[in-house]
Formats: C-alpha cells, structure tokens, sequence
C-alpha cells in the first residue's frame, strides 16, 4: 500500500508539474510572438530542447541521477522521430486554418487508442471510449471554429498525426521495456531532437514566416523571454515524458486538453480574449469527458490490482517491439551484475 501511495503521488505531481509548466510557457510565447513579434517557433524549440540537455547534463555531472546507456540506434531513431513531429506539428499549423490545425491534435486521442489496439493488443473499454469521445466533443466545439482543407495541409496533418502517435506510444513503451526512467531517457535523446530542430527550425520558420531568424533584431526584453521560455521549457519537457512513463500516451492527451480548457479560461480572464457561450459549453463538456474518464480509469486500475497477475501476462504475451523487448533483458541482466 505503501508503494501505490507513493506511486500515485508521484502521477498527481507528474500531472500538476505538467499542467503548471504548459500553461506558463504558452503565456510566455504568447507575449514572445504576438506582442514582442518574434514568429520562430520551430527553432525556439531546438533551443528549449538544447537547454533541456544542458541542464540535464549538469544534473547528472553532480549525481542528481544516473545516467543509463540505451542502444543509440533506438535513441537516435527516437529522438528524430520526435524533432520531426515537432516540424510536421509546426508546418501543419503554418498550411491550415487554426480550426483545422486544432482537429489534428484532437485526431492524436483515436489514433492512438487505434494504434495501441492493434500493436500493443491493448483494450479500451466502452466506459473509457465514451468518455475520451465527450472530451474531444467538448474541446472540439470550445476551440474549433473555421475548417479550410487543403491538400499539402491536410498531408501535413497525417503525418504529424502519425509521427506524435508514435512519438509518444514509444515514450512510454521504452521506458517500461528497457526499465529507464523519464529523465534518462529524455538525457539521452534530447540532443537528437535538438539536432535535428536546430538544423530544420530555420528553415521552417523561414518558408512559414518569410522571415530569417539570424536576421531578427533581438532587444533585451526579447532576449529576456526566450531566456524565461527555455527555463520553462526544461520543466516541460521533463514533465512531458514523466506523465507518458507514469501514466499513458491517451492519458497525457486527455491532460493536454485539459491544458488548452486552461489556457482558454486564462486568454479569457487574463488577457481578455473573445469568449462566446460556445466556448463555455465546450469547456463545461470537455472538463465532464476528463472527470469521467479520471473517475474509469481509477476502477479499472482497482481492479488490475485485485488480479495483477493478469495484465502482466497480457503485456508480455503482446509485446510488439521484440528488440526493444530483448534490449530490456539484456539492461536487467548488466543490472544485476552489478548490483553482485
């Protein structure tokens, strides 16, 4: 009971840091690109994963966690795995309508639940479905307004689609696979993900913005934000793969939408942006879907505890990533030579 206390502490602070980081840091680039005028997005986030690294980095030089080696193939290939759905995300925003920009990342939920059904043989009860279909209704109907298809954008959008899925099914199956925990993981692919941002994110933001970023004139209040953005950011990305390790990839969706709820009600209340009736019912519907979907997955959890002999079995009977799989032996087996 212990450890499931202290487990489940660890999940709420996961979710509040989480919460918390997002929210701030999207206030932050809000001020950045709408009021300072800086538009780079793309190469602003190879420098937060640049100073994630960093200070990830200086954590482990003084001990504040062990670093764990991972087969660098399968952290290269996860790291630029996640730096171009971060570049797929951006350009899909750039070639549509902000309403059709916003049902991508509703799309993410489905496909995911899609993706973890066929390959990782993972069962969605109509409970769990029922409420994740309210949410998306309700974040849906409270931050979509206008939809233009167009063919490049709608292309753009599958892929992201595709790429975060993966992204973030891959998170958290390596952590519970290779048995390293969030912060190892994220020390090791981080430069990965900033490499190939630093290299694209230019170019991105130049074919987005017609604007070069090497030529902007950088003030002192501009150069303070991006400084105040990239501290946040460590939080952020820390807290992204803390809650896909601990929890679930559907999981810290339904969490990202909470965050955009948050995010509406702050634009509203802050920095008085439109509100309609709209966006108050879609809200109330959204926060409903995440109270039932919290309220499902607390007894189904009850449940797995009464029989844990059971999931464990149907985990390992559907494992489809049969290197990551032997990987994993191989890390217990170097662990306990040397823990002897």
């Amino acid at each position: 009971m212990g450890e499931m206390s202290s487990f489940q502490l660890g999940v709420i602070g996961a979710l509040f840091l989480s919460v918390a980081s997002s929210v701030s840091i999207v206030i932050c680039n809000k001020a950045l690109m709408s009021n300072l005028g800086f538009p780079f997005a793309t190469t602003l986030t190879s420098w937060h994963l640049m100073v994630t690294f960093c200070t990830l980095h200086a954590a482990q030089r003084f001990n504040l966690f062990e670093n764990k080696s991972i087969d660098m193939k399968t952290v290269m290939l996860f790291g630029i795995l996640n730096g171009v759905s971060i570049g797929f995300l951006n350009l899909s925003l750039g070639f549509n309508s902000i309403g059709f920009y916003q049902m991508t990342k509703l799309a993410i939920i489905p496909f995911t639940v899609l993706l973890e059904t066929i390959f990782l043989k993972k069962q969605f009860s109509q409970k769990i479905k029922l409420s994740l279909f309210l949410l998306l209704v309700g974040v849906g109907i409270a931050s979509v307004t206008d939809l233009q298809l167009n063919f490049v954008g709608t292309i753009l959008s599958l892929l992201a689609i595709a790429t975060t899925c993966v992204g973030q099914i891959l998170t958290n199956t390596i952590q519970k696979r290779l048995n390293v925990s969030s912060t190892q993981l994220l020390y090791q692919s981080a430069p990965f993900q900033a490499a190939i941002l630093f290299v694209s994110g230019p170019l991105v933001d130049q074919f987005l913005t017609k604007q070069n970023v090497f030529a902007f004139k950088y003030s002192p209040i501009v150069l303070a934000f991006i400084i105040l953005s990239c501290i946040i950011s460590v939080s952020v990305n820390f807290s992204t793969f803390l809650v896909i390790g601990k929890t679930s990839p559907v999981t810290y969706q339904v969490l990202g939408h909470l965050k955009t709820c948050l995010i509406l009600t702050f634009g509203y209340t802050l920095l008085h942006d439109p509100f309609t009736s709209r966006n108050i019912i879609g809200i109330l519907i959204a926060i409903f879907g995440m109270g039932l979907y919290s309220y499902f997955c607390t007894q189904e959890n009850k449940k797995k505890q009464a029989d844990p002999l059971g999931p464990q079995m149907k985990e390992k009977d559907a494992t489809p990533f049969p290197a990551l799989e032997k990987q994993g032996h191989e890390v217990k087996n170097s662990d306990k030579d040397s823990l002897v």
